[in-house]
């Protein structure tokens, strides 16, 4: 009978609508989905039940096959009331019976055997979702449905559940799952709808693409649709809609069999593209305060194809009541469906002949049966006495299907193109880095330069000028003493000449001048020299008494000697003072060349291509000292030691620096240790309130700790409750963050767990979370993680028992509270601390308790690495009581 608005003769499926199980005949239009979710809110899980795993016969790459029942219809009720069903299912033996007349049978056995009243999710979950999980993970995949026409082909596969979403059927969950478990940002998933119509291949979301050639690949063999529309699928609504429009576009008919019979084969092609990376590519380098150089990683891509097929239904004309054109299409269903149970055969029978190329259909499903995806069929089978013949038939199908076994097989390749992307930018991005820091070390150097140039000029022009003092106190001093000299002459000379200028005035001057006169100038110079002898005689008395006085003060020292030495003392300490200025400038200029000798020989190293090629850290060739070690040879670790103790706290500040620095490089830290600067350290740390000196000292501490022997010299010392100390007193991030670096160092070491919580180590670290800042934050992950990891391999080893020290001190809820956080290595730390905790089995209930039961679940799903991944979940198997809980709570 042919169909009303027949399309190629064949009519076009109204509404994508799907027949169910019970055989009823109209679908509706409309279709209402379900919200999107969001990427990574709903944990992936392998079904329970699932037949998809290596199964009883341990073949991991066999076709899986499940024999689904479909109930009564109307027709089939009426028709058949007198007679039982030839069918009878064994779910629980996964077998089921088909009777040759009422007292013998046929026994069959499957990988699943579902009964007319399994749901939906159910048959999706035993026979699609391991596929689609294997998808997703790499894996090309198929899902078929085969059997008689009007036994629920549709319904299993393509229903889309309009108004009622438990009848949704595989298509539409499958799509489901995938959105749920891509990112949007990386990945990307699309589809083709197909349909296989008289040996045409069609596209269903646009018809106008009627014929669309085969191409298959000279090296691989693979098979691809060029011509076929691909489009790119972001939410599930949209998948939706489509499916709706590729519904409506499918040829279907009115039979006797079947009210809306399935004319053609179905195909949906979901391309998944998914960009995952290469472990162990991950390179930091770390020297000092310097900044972090980090090798891009190795980008992959991962293209998997998932193929949904619903198979047209076998029939035979004299039931169906084909004639004209459907005729033709039934013998071409059945061609195509005949050449697909050749393949199987011979694939079944190890034939080295396969006629894949018999049809268009076995050369698409080329990879689905003996190729490299993992394939699901399921068979549908009706009740009917009447149609025994085609039942058996459908089960035979089956049966030979389960022979036949696939190589699995990841299709993966680098992104060439990203990686080549990322290291374009991080080049540029260096480059500008390096320009930018270059320009300021050379203002920088230019700088202190000039400084130092105008601090050796100030000094100059210091001691010139007290040497000019000096000297013309000196000139002066001369000069007073000369000028009293020459006064002393005169004075002399007048004594002596005064009488005969008398005698010569009186004589030329006829006496002009009267003899009293002359008697009252004798009289003066008389008293003058009178008074002049006087003095003479007082100078002469002091003399003898400051003589006197020199001689008593002999024994004790000269005054003048001690005023020297006072004066030489105060010039030795100028000199250290400047020494020590000379000091500081050297350790700034030689870091400053050190850190822009590091740029340089990088960028040298990206400019000839070798910047990126896994080198640990820009090395110093030609024989060349590094900076940090000619200051170690230059100045010497004594003096830098000696600086230590300095009173100046800007000489303090820049000795534990350039202490911290050497402290970086391993090969300094023993001759640090043996010279004293680990107590020197210590002291500072116990002492000094000055932040900068403390944060600095905990900085060296910490690189001291990476040693496993200075771990246990910073114990004995009491270095652990210094720490301790400092993280309860202190508010600075940076402070704190060398403190927690410094504990989480000690927290790697076995035999330090006792001692570590004795002296209050573990509440340090919590502590200082109050400070909420991110790098401190991580610092004191990584020393749970640290502290975690050794109690996990100490109980492993048989060396300790009881409960985890970090539980007993509280840290739980917090691991809990972070084990989500947004930073990545917060989260990173955080979730291999609980992967270690919960590898001994004494502390499970006190995890279940505090909530770190659904975190592991959730590690085990959706963390990002690997390996963490696979540590949650074969911790999760191997514990009991997890098991149990997980059981209790119906976990996956």
């Amino acid at each position: 009978m042919a169909s009303s608005a027949a399309s190629r003769n064949g009519a076009p499926r109204g509404g994508g609508g799907a027949r169910s199980l019970a055989g009823g005949n109209l679908r509706s239009s409309s279709y209402k989905s379900r919200p999107s979710q969001l990427p990574g809110s709903t944990l992936r899980r392998s079904s329970t039940g699932s037949f998809a795993a290596a199964g009883d016969d341990g073949v991991p790459g066999r076709v899986r096959v499940a024999v689904r029942l479909r109930p009564r219809n109307a027709e089939e009720m009426v028709a058949d009331a007198d007679f039982a069903d030839c069918v009878e299912v064994q779910p629980e033996l996964k077998r089921l019976k088909l009777r040759k007349n009422n007292w013998d049978s046929d026994t069959y056995e499957f990988d699943e055997v579902l009964t007319e009243f399994a749901s939906q999710k159910r048959v999706y979950e035993v026979v699609a979702k391991p596929v689609v999980e294997s998808v997703l993970d790499g894996y090309n995949g198929t899902v078929m449905a085969y059997g008689q026409t009007g036994t629920g082909k549709t319904f299993t596969v393509g229903h889309l559940g309009d108004g009622d979403t438990a009848s949704r059927g595989i298509m539409v969950r499958a799509m489901e799952d995938i959105l749920a478990d891509v990112a949007p940002e990386t990945d990307s998933v699309s589809v083709s709808y197909l349909q296989l119509y008289m040996e045409a291949i069609q596209d269903l979301l646009d018809p106008t693409n009627d014929n669309i050639s085969i191409v298959e690949d000279p090296k691989t063999g693979d098979v691809s649709l060029p011509g076929a529309t691909l489009l790119e699928i972001r939410d599930q609504q949209s998948f939706v809609e489509l499916l709706s429009i590729g519904e409506a576009h499918r040829i279907a008919a009115n039979t006797k069999l079947n009210t809306e019979s399935s004319r053609s084969h179905a195909i949906l092609m979901v391309h998944v593209k998914r960009s995952v990376v290469s472990q162990d590519d991950t390179l930091s380098i770390e020297n000092g305060n310097s900044s972090h150089f980090v090798k891009p990683l190795r980008p992959l891509i991962r293209k998997s194809k998932l193929v949904l097929v619903d198979l047209a239904g076998s029939e035979r004309v004299h039931k169906s009541g084909s004639e004209g054109h459907m005729l033709e299409e039934a013998k071409s269903i059945n061609l195509s469906l005949s050449a697909l149970g050749k393949c199987i055969n011979a694939l079944a029978e190890n034939c080295a002949h396969v006629p894949v190329r018999d049809s268009k259909l076995t050369r698409l499903l080329k990879d689905s049966f003996g190729g490299t995806a993992r394939t699901s069929l399921i068979v549908t089978i009706g009740p009917s006495p009447r149609h025994r013949g085609e039942t058996a038939s459908t089960i035979q199908f089956g049966q030979r299907a389960m022979k036949v076994e696939n190589m699995l097989k990841i299709k993966e390749e680098f992104d060439y193109k990203s990686l080549s992307r990322k290291l374009e930018i991080q080049v540029d991005k260096l480059i500008a880095e390096n320009e930018r820091q270059q320009k300021a070390y050379e203002y920088e150097l230019e700088r202190m330069n000039q400084e130092a140039q105008n601090r050796i000029a100030e000094v100059e022009r210091n001691f010139a000028e007290a040497l000019e003092k000096e000297r013309l106190k000196c000139q002066m001093e001369y000069m007073e003493s000369v000028k009293k000299l020459e006064e002393k002459m005169l004075t002399n000379q007048r004594k002596h000449g005064s009488d005969g200028i008398i005698r010569n005035e009186c004589n030329g001057e006829d006496q002009v001048v009267s003899v009293s006169d002359e008697v009252a100038e004798v009289r003066k110079l008389l008293q003058n020299e009178t008074q002049r002898r006087k003095a003479s005689e007082e100078e002469v008395n002091k003399l003898n008494t400051r003589m006197g006085q020199l001689m008593q003060s002999e024994a004790g020292g000269d005054g003048e000697i001690l005023r020297i030495h006072q004066l030489l003392e105060v010039e030795t300490q100028k000199k250290k003072k400047l020494e020590e200025e000379v000091m500081i400038l050297k350790s700034q200029l030689l870091q400053l060349s050190y850190e822009a000798d590091q740029s340089r020989r990088y960028m040298e190293r990206v400019g000839s291509g070798n910047g990126l090629n896994g080198t640990d850290s820009p090395s110093v060739n030609n024989g060349e000292k590094a900076p940090v070690g000619t200051l170690f040879e230059q100045v010497g670790l004594h003096q830098i030691l000696s600086y230590l103790e300095s009173e100046d706290a800007n000489v303090q500040i820049h000795a534990v620096k350039v202490l911290a620095n050497l402290a970086a490089e391993e090969a300094n830290q023993e001759k640090i240790v043996e010279a004293g600067g680990l107590t020197s350290l210590l002291m500072l740390l116990r002492k000094f309130e000055d932040e900068t000196v403390r944060r600095v000292a905990a900085g060296a501490i910490a690189n001291l700790a990476m040693n496993e022997t200075n771990q246990e010299l910073i114990m004995t010392q009491g270095g652990i409750t210094l720490l301790t100390m400092t993280a309860a007193d202190a508010e600075d991030p940076q402070t704190l963050r060398m403190v927690a670096g410094a504990i989480a160092n000690l927290c790697g070491n076995d035999k330090l767990q006792m001692k570590l919580k004795s002296e209050g180590g573990i509440k340090a670290l919590l502590g200082m979370v109050r400070c909420g800042h991110a790098d401190v934050l991580s610092q004191v992950a990584r020393g749970i993680a640290n502290f975690a990891k050794c109690e996990s391999r100490a109980a492993t080893q048989g060396t300790k028992n009881g409960r985890s020290l970090l539980i007993d001190d509280g840290a739980l809820p917090w691991i809990v509270q972070n084990a989500n956080n947004e930073a990545a290595p917060i989260r990173r730390h955080i979730e291999l601390a609980l992967c270690h905790l919960a590898q001994h089995e004494v502390n499970a209930k006190e995890m279940i308790s505090g909530g770190a039961l659904w975190e592991l679940v959730r590690i085990s799903h959706d963390c990002s690495r690997e390996d963490i991944r696979s540590l949650a979940r074969r911790t999760l198997n191997s514990s009991p009581t997890f098991r149990s809980e997980m059981r209790r709570l119906r976990i996956d």
